[in-house]
């Protein structure tokens, strides 16, 4: 193992702060005890975000233009948190300066520059550069728990898929415009909520062959537009201006998974009032069903049709030191305590972090750029199912992904 490793994150939005608090917290899980971790730099273009995140979280610094960090001798490991479209330049200059990244999903904003993203990771990897992408729901004990009862033959051969991502970031017509609501069909809420609706059903049901039925839907077609950043969930000063709502605001499309044999249906929205991170997803198998809930991300619901049709039915399972990632994943590691999306950022981060040192005893590893593509051309064959009147496509393989 190496005697420390530093690390920085460059995004001081919501889903950098995560990746900030994960960094911090991370050395504190699981065994063997990790390297020092030092916390090093916070980036971003708005140097007074950069600066409050840093000093709240305990990062020595802050930066203005990522190259600072990728020029940084002190500086080992880097998250990358801001726009998708600003995804490829800032991953392939960290690649190139030698830097370990972790990327956040998407991997980019289109497939030219994802699939150019993993060439560069390819590269990377043969000077042992760790390029990784966050698929932060595969960490939910939960998901794992049902992962493993299909493949310890509990639940059996999974036959059915159903999920939904409702958020409601983006019900309120007064939530400004962002780049968020820029892009092509398909970059809006199926690239944001679906990506991980997508992934989470791969990786308990198998890798997508084709999908079918999709439609779109943009439902507020105009946003205002904010004087300065518009941080999500938060105020803005707004310019008295508005600006054309450009992708996505619902999809829905259906799925084959492994060799065909198994369907599934997929429903997202960003519009979803009164549903602020409501991923939902149930598993119908050969010997039972299986139900995963955001919202009681703590238990899972199972039923067995070995308990006989008089006493089957869902049955609530709470989750706790048996269950994946619960036993030396908290500091009380009990059952019936409790924990939520924060945690599996931590686990990730956990999981980068035992891969960069090597260590003995490793969690599972992250998904791979390749993955991230692969992710990225299941969401481009919806698109072009709904561009096509919800024929169906198939999905185009990239070598190396995994489900």
């Amino acid at each position: 193992m190496r005697d420390s490793i530093g690390v920085a994150v460059i995004g001081a939005g919501m889903a950098g702060k995560a990746h900030m608090a994960a960094w911090r917290n991370a050395p504190s899980l699981f065994a063997p005890t990790l390297p020092s971790v030092r916390l090093v730099s916070v980036g971003d273009v708005d140097e007074a975000l950069a600066a409050d995140a840093a000093a709240r979280f305990g990062y020595t610094r802050h930066d203005t233009d990522w190259r600072a960090i990728a020029a940084a001798d002190d500086i080992d490991v880097v998250s990358v948190v801001v726009a998708n479209r600003l995804h490829r330049e800032i991953v392939e200059g960290l690649l190139a300066a030698g830097k370990h990244v972790l990327c956040e999903k998407p991997l980019a904003d289109s497939l030219e520059d994802a699939r150019a993203m993993a060439d560069a990771a390819a590269r990377a990897a043969e000077r042992g550069i760790v390029a990784r992408v966050g698929f932060t729901y595969r960490r939910a004990p939960g998901l794992a728990a049902i992962r493993q009862l299909v493949e310890d033959g509990t639940l059996g051969r999974v036959l059915h898929v159903s999920g939904r991502y409702w958020a409601d970031y983006g019900s309120s017509p007064d939530v400004p415009h962002s780049w968020r609501f820029a892009g092509a069909p398909g970059t809006g809420a199926l690239a944001d909520v679906g990506s991980h609706l997508t992934y989470v059903a791969e990786f308990l049901a198998g890798r997508v062959q084709s999908v079918g039925g999709g439609v779109f839907s943009t439902s507020i077609t105009s946003r205002p537009v904010a004087a300065g950043n518009a941080l999500r969930g938060q105020a803005a000063r707004l310019t008295g201006e508005s600006a054309t709502v450009e992708n996505d605001d619902s999809a829905v499309f259906t799925a084959r998974f492994g060799d065909g044999s198994v369907i599934g249906s997929l429903d997202v929205s960003r519009v979803a009032t009164s549903h602020p991170n409501g991923l939902v997803v149930e598993v119908l198998c050969e010997h039972g069903a299986a139900r995963w809930d955001q919202e009681r991300a703590s238990e899972i619901g199972l039923a067995l049709r070995a308990d006989g049709s008089r006493l089957g039915g869902y049955r609530q399972v709470v989750l706790g030191p048996d269950h994946p990632y619960v036993a030396g994943g908290m500091a009380m590691d009990a059952p019936g305590v409790g924990w939520g999306q924060n945690q599996m950022f931590e686990y990730q981060a956990r999981a980068f972090l035992d891969e960069v040192s090597g260590a003995t005893d490793p969690l599972p590893a992250n998904a791979t750029f390749d993955d991230g593509v692969h992710n990225m051309e299941v969401l481009d064959a919806v698109a072009r199912s709904a561009t096509a009147g919800g024929a169906s496509v198939l999905v185009a393989t990239t070598e190396g992904a995994t489900a």
